[in-house]
């Protein structure tokens, strides 16, 4: 990875809130884009000397110490609960990926139900829910390129005519595996299926798949629904910790749900900018006005150095600390479902 120079994007003139009438992008359609989105970035990608550093401090994995009780990480699958009209549903498979179900249709987000991904030991927990156990998938929204939430093997595994929600830059991606509706999107954009609203959002992060495509396609997370589809959720994705949250949440006010991430965040130096730790996703949580938060991005795959069981921990000392209501943190174990109802 070479250096490169990044610069904070200035936010947009803001509609006064995400339910005023806002002009969404067709199903589909096939758009021209720049072919970098470096401009994007809010800190620089590391270059040579930081790799190097990383190297030489081995800090990559967990030590042992770190890996202790490995095997009693939250793991508590159990079958889908059955979705009252006028509320949602979250159950965490794992990492990043949700099965989310809310005005009528399934939705995964950056599903990844393979044991393994590149450069990357295999899963440490299994998938919350069988892959067979899966209703109908109506979507899927995909939050940037990484291995770690875009991952071909599971993709393969839907129907080519399942609509895709994607950032800009990936549908040439997606299309060339066959998928017939691939729905790109650039920040502060969006689209709806069958009722339900798809918005895409910045995120402090940044992309890249193969040695030479680095933010050839651009990243961000999604909000799905609104208050007549069981709740306006969430979901950011990948990121660091940053003035986005507070422009999300001012731009769509009344969020439900946020699921944030909070593991791979060791050692600081090298993954602050791109991966929130507990502390910061607690921050984010405020930052965005939203009325509960539910963890992710953690005890699925050892990609970082933190002790397995750290971030959960220090998740619920912050939320405690911050004197938020405990039954607002939804911390679930993987498998594990929640319903929501509009606030």
């Amino acid at each position: 990875m070479t250096d490169q120079t990044a610069r904070p994007v200035a936010p947009d003139t803001p509609p006064a809130a995400c339910d005023d009438p806002v002009p969404t992008r067709p199903l589909g359609e096939v758009r021209d884009w720049p072919r970098s989105f470096a401009d994007r970035l809010t800190a620089p990608l590391p270059g040579v000397k930081g790799m190097s550093r990383l190297a030489r401090e081995h800090s990559i994995r967990p030590n042992a110490e770190g890996l202790r009780h490995i095997h009693r990480l939250p793991y508590a699958p159990a079958p889908l609960p059955p979705v009252p009209a006028g509320t949602a549903c979250v159950t965490w498979a794992g990492h990043a990926s949700w099965i989310i179900r809310t005005g009528g249709l399934t939705v995964l987000t950056d599903p990844v139900w393979s044991r393994r991904i590149l450069g990357t030991p295999a899963r440490i927990t299994p998938v919350g829910v069988p892959w067979e156990d899966l209703p109908v998938i109506d979507a899927v929204v995909i939050s940037h390129n990484h291995y770690d939430h875009l991952d071909a093997p599971t993709l393969r595994r839907l129907p080519r005519h399942t609509p895709l929600f994607v950032p800009a830059g990936l549908g040439p991606w997606c299309r060339r595996r066959g998928f017939r509706t691939v729905t790109e999107l650039d920040w502060w954009e969006s689209a709806r299926l069958d009722g339900v609203r798809f918005d895409f959002v910045p995120a402090h992060h940044w992309s890249r798949r193969t040695l030479t495509d680095t933010c050839r396609s651009l990243w961000g997370g999604w909000i799905i629904g609104g208050p007549d589809t069981g709740g306006r959720i969430y979901f950011a994705g990948d990121t660091g910790y940053g003035h986005w949250f507070t422009e999300i949440g001012r731009r769509h006010p009344g969020i439900d749900l946020a699921l944030l991430p909070i593991g791979a965040y060791e050692p600081r130096w090298w993954l602050r900018d791109v991966h929130t730790d507990p502390e910061e996703a607690v921050r984010a949580y405020e930052d965005l006005g939203a009325r509960a938060m539910a963890p992710m991005h953690w005890a699925t795959f050892l990609l970082s150095a933190e002790p397995v069981h750290e971030p959960l921990t220090r998740l619920r000392t912050a939320w405690q600390r911050a004197g938020h209501p405990r039954d607002h943190l939804w911390d679930l174990p993987i498998g594990g479902s929640r319903l929501l109802a509009p606030g």
